[in-house]
């Protein structure tokens, strides 16, 4: 039986299936709506590093077959084929998504889902509809993505621009399409084909038609193009989309070619042209991010390089003027005439503009519920799943959409209990539609993501955390600490508690031999067994002379357990 998901809900893909070769299926159809989908295949800081990971109509499989789109079958307006073990390790995210191709927005379309299908069974289903989304024309619906194993995430979440911001969202730009090059000479290079696959995984199987009986096993075949594709176009098919065709390579250069007509466009959207510079690789102060010629479209031939500028005399100091050599213009953005003032956040012809200044400052992808926007700044977005979040009384610093902010009691019992343990927490809580920005006196930020485990946390280390979490202080077992701190805080369930250090920590694994200091220790797994563990004697804590280093704690545990510890002593 499928198991059902809501936007915002995860799972690990060992945990619906034991298979790997698996069939991804999406439905989505609206009154004269017409839709392009399509898989986004991401680094590690979720760009799109690698535009040959980006499968769509036009490309329908990555280099080595492990992300192939097969098109419209059994009831699906889209399917794809994705071989887990095969996908290379520098693509860490499959992002499925569905744009619109014309007019309308999201909020028409009518009840849809994704669905994962292993050896022709259904093993998930997030299923959708219009009410959930407004004036979107793009949306991401799930992804695949590598957290010490492959893992599925029901998003769920669109983008008003279109397939331009979906693609600016995971670091591509937007090309206009450009005529078709001269096919080559018969007898030249090889065009493209699929890989052969003599050995096909094992498991993969296309879903039947709802309604229709399971077809017979056949002899094993050679891999089509169009694997597992019915013969006849199904009911719901989008109509006028010509088929793939392989690009050939350029013919040579002619001094004077013969003026060709330009080539019906494959579609009305526009390609992606080239990723750009991912966080933390942006062009230094000063310099023209867009001095170099983007990449030539999938098929294109490449365009020459453009020539070196002069060298440019150093940039003054800040608040001296800077100079030019006598005569000489800065040259204007990629795609600006000259002499022109250059569109808004653009560089300007005098000089760097603010958007190129400000653009490591911009605002971290969106997609998930908690998404660290620098080492000292989380943002929670509550219409991921709805659930409310629990923070800090005056941990909130800026906040979007319709959010509602209230007093989180904790009762008389709590109260007393806090009062009496040193673990009393002052919360609110955070509800609505939005997105939610919380720090600290500038303290680090530590996202934990918990799925039925547990973990110890202080809570002065506490800066907020889902409602889900169950939360309840824990004793710490000892023969006492001079001062108190017998106590700590105990979460546990599915959810994110959002730790907060001074400096950054380090993590160690538990060893008999691993003591740390009652002031500095912030967190460490449920697991761990805790033992206070005195240097001084209490007569020669009376006198004066001894280390300061009083009291620690002794951790002890199976292998696994962790601690983490702060450069900073409470």
């Amino acid at each position: 039986m499928a198991r059902e998901f809501q936007r915002g809900h995860k799972a690990r893909i060992s945990d619906l299936t034991a298979g790997t070769d698996l069939y991804v299926g999406v439905q989505i159809a609206g009154p004269g709506l017409t839709f392009d989908i399509s898989c986004f295949g991401l680094d590690a800081d979720e760009r799109l590093s690698d535009d040959r990971y980006f499968v769509f109509f036009n490309q329908p499989a990555s280099p080595e077959g492990a992300i192939q789109q097969l098109g419209p079958q059994a009831g699906d307006t889209e399917s794809f084929r994705v071989t887990l073990d095969r996908i290379p390790q520098h693509i860490q995210k499959l992002s499925f998504t569905a744009t619109l191709d014309g007019a309308g927005q999201m909020s028409q379309v009518g009840p849809g889902y994704l669905r994962i299908v292993a050896g022709g069974e259904e093993v998930a289903r997030y299923a959708f509809n219009g009410g959930e989304f407004t004036t979107e024309r793009a949306v991401m619906l799930g992804d695949f993505y590598l957290k010490g194993e492959w893992r599925f995430a029901a998003v769920g979440q669109g983008f008003d621009g279109g397939l331009e911001a979906l693609l600016k969202n995971f670091g591509g730009e937007v090309a206009e399409e450009e005529p078709a090059p001269e096919p080559a000479p018969q007898g030249g290079v090889p065009g493209f084909a699929p890989p052969a696959a003599s050995e096909p995984a094992p498991g993969f199987a296309v879903p039947t038609a709802q309604g229709q009986p399971a077809p017979a096993p056949a002899a094993p075949q050679p891999p089509a193009p169009a694997f597992g594709a019915p013969p006849s176009t199904p009911q719901g098919a989008p109509q006028g989309r010509q088929p793939y065709e392989a690009p050939q390579p350029p013919a040579p250069p002619q001094p004077e070619p013969q003026a060709q007509p330009p080539a019906p466009p494959v579609h009305s959207a526009p390609t992606i042209a080239a990723p750009m510079a991912p966080p933390g690789q942006q062009p230094p102060f000063g310099q023209d991010p867009y001095q170099q010629a983007p990449p030539a479209p999938y098929g294109q031939p490449p365009q020459a390089a453009p020539q070196a500028p002069p060298q440019v005399p150093p940039q003054a100091p800040y608040g001296q003027a800077g100079g030019q050599f006598p005569g000489q213009q800065a040259p204007a953005p990629y795609g600006a005439p000259q002499g022109q003032p250059s569109p808004y956040g653009q560089p300007s012809a005098q000089g760097p503009g603010l958007g190129v200044v400000l653009d490591k400052y911009r605002e971290a992808p969106t997609g998930r519920r908690w998404t660290p926007q620098n080492e000292k700044l989380i943002r929670a977005d509550l219409g991921i799943d709805g659930q409310p979040v629990l923070a800090r009384q005056g941990s909130m610093v800026l906040y979007q959409g319709k959010v509602d902010f209230s007093y989180k009691g904790a009762g008389i019992r709590g109260r007393i209990v806090g009062n009496a343990t040193g673990q009393e927490m002052q919360l609110m809580r955070c509800t609505g539609q939005g997105q939610v920005f919380f720090a600290d006196n500038s303290a680090h930020v530590h996202p934990i993501e918990l799925q039925g485990d547990a973990i110890c946390v202080s809570s002065e280390s506490v800066l907020a955390f889902d409602e889900s979490l169950q939360h309840e202080v824990r004793r710490i077992e000892g023969h006492g600490i001079p001062g108190g701190a017998l106590f700590t805080m105990q979460f546990q369930g599915t959810g994110t508690v959002v730790v907060k250090t001074q400096g950054t920590p380090v993590v160690l694994p538990v060893t008999p031999t691993t003591f740390a200091d009652a002031n500095a220790i912030v967190a460490w797994s449920a697991a761990s067994q805790v033992i206070i563990s005195s240097q001084v004697s209490l007569r020669r804590h009376a006198y004066p002379g001894h280390s300061g280093e009083t009291v620690n704690l002794q951790f002890r545990g199976a292998p696994g357990n962790f601690i983490v510890v702060q450069p900073y002593e409470v």
